[in-house]
């Protein structure tokens, strides 16, 4: 199989410093591996509610002033609800996908009684309350049923990240039945991505380090749907000064491409966060020529 990367950007605002890091990540470790590897760009656009109007072609320019192009037309994930919807039926006709009619305060009330406390960023662990059947309430959504498929592989799911490590979850445990699709449309972004990742033939997933607690429950659907399961890497955060991710949520300024020097700039600085050493080049496309041999010193291998 071709080798091929990807990033796949949600287009809720304009690139900031942490999704530049992402980006040029990914897009490194594609141009690592050589010539007839390819880097594609996916804009997961999925959640229309959260989506803003043209912000994918302007995600698109900002790459662009920092030549980190894609070797295919990019593609719209609200362009591609076919693939997911027969994702979910394949999951309902094997019995591994039921309806939900649980509010949030619905599952706060329940793990309350169970004497389970919600912390902050924390997993909602889904207490199963809908396993069995709505017992008369409408249906919120549809739900992967976890515990059922992990019974006949129980036991914490491992897996191994190229700059993390070993890895371990007990997805049962730690995050219950999760949810697929929203009952007034939007598609989960777990069943979303692992029908994108392998319908795309990605075999090298690089992202952000906080989406690697959801690597797991995409094994788990990749493994329930037959799909093969990439290598991943998950990369270093930026932080706002309040400690957390850097989002929009905590002050998140879009980065500037408005001249090939912001451009330029705005790629040293996620470089910097790579680990990757300064660019003695005056451009983006030379200092990217340059971070190749870097990128592919520190990660040229899968485990």
């Amino acid at each position: 199989m071709r080798e091929t990367g990807r990033f796949a950007p949600s287009p809720t605002g304009p690139l900031h410093a942490g999704s530049l890091v992402a980006a040029l990540a990914s897009w490194l470790d594609v141009r690592a591996r050589g010539p007839q590897a390819r880097w594609l760009i996916r804009i997961e656009d999925a959640d229309t509610e959260r989506c803003l109007p043209g912000m994918g072609e302007h995600m698109l320019r900002q790459l662009a002033d920092c030549h980190l192009l894609p070797d295919e037309t990019p593609v719209w994930q609200t362009q591609r609800t076919a693939l997911y919807d027969a994702a979910l039926q394949r999951l309902q006709a094997l019995g591994l996908a039921y309806p939900c009619g649980c509010s949030r305060k619905d599952i706060d009330t329940a793990l309350a009684r169970l004497g389970h406390r919600h912390e902050r960023h924390g997993e909602r662990v889904y207490p199963g309350t809908c396993r069995d059947g709505l017992h008369g309430k409408p249906a919120r959504a549809w739900r992967f049923a976890t515990e059922k498929f992990e019974s006949a592989q129980p036991g914490e799911l491992r897996w191994t990240d190229r700059r993390l490590g070993e890895q371990r979850q007990n997805v049962s445990r730690e995050v219950g039945d999760f949810v697929l699709r929203r009952a007034d449309g939007p598609w989960a972004y777990q069943l979303a991505v692992v029908v994108d990742d392998a319908e795309q033939g990605v075999t090298d997933v690089v992202r952000g380090e906080d989406l690697a607690d959801n690597t797991a429950r995409q094994i788990l659907l990749q493994r329930a749907l037959g799909l093969p399961t990439p290598s991943y890497l998950h990369t270093p955060l930026v932080r706002g000064a309040d400690g957390d991710k850097l989002s929009k949520q905590n002050g998140a300024t879009p980065i500037d491409t408005a001249t090939p020097e912001a451009a330029f700039a705005a790629l040293r600085t996620a470089a910097r966060v790579l680990g990757l050493g300064p660019a003695t080049a005056a451009s983006c496309a030379a200092a990217l020529a340059g971070w190749v041999p870097e990128w592919h010193a520190l990660y040229n291998s899968r485990p």
